[in-house]
């Protein structure tokens, strides 16, 4: 084999398998490629996670209100029932001292 057809078996074998390697290259990005309705199917999926983040982040920041709301109602009406409970045992010992002081005086 002369050194000229050396030259050429060896041309023709690397451009036979640059032409392999474009073609197999080929193949995997037609077949590995996303497709548009894919990417807008993603692109709708996080829009619709971000719109339900931020739902549930209103959910949360209301019902941290709505709590601090009934927990200071609560504050409220027990002071309100220690006050009337206070005034209930004022107005007891007020009746049991008007009524020693009743059935202690003398009739007449």
């Amino acid at each position: 084999m002369s050194r000229t057809e050396f030259v050429v078996a060896t041309a023709i074998i690397l451009f036979v398998a640059f032409c392999l390697g474009w073609f197999a290259n080929w193949i995997v990005h037609r077949f590995t490629r996303v497709a548009a309705d894919d990417v807008a199917q993603l692109d709708r999926m996080s829009q619709e996670l971000h719109e339900a983040e931020e739902t549930r982040d209103q959910a949360i920041t209301y019902l941290q209100q709505r709590e601090a709301e009934l927990t200071n109602q609560l504050a409220q009406t027990e002071a309100e029932l220690r006050a009337a409970m206070d005034g209930l045992r004022d107005a007891r010992h007020e009746a049991e001292e008007l009524r020693a002081r009743v059935n202690h005086q003398p009739i007449g």
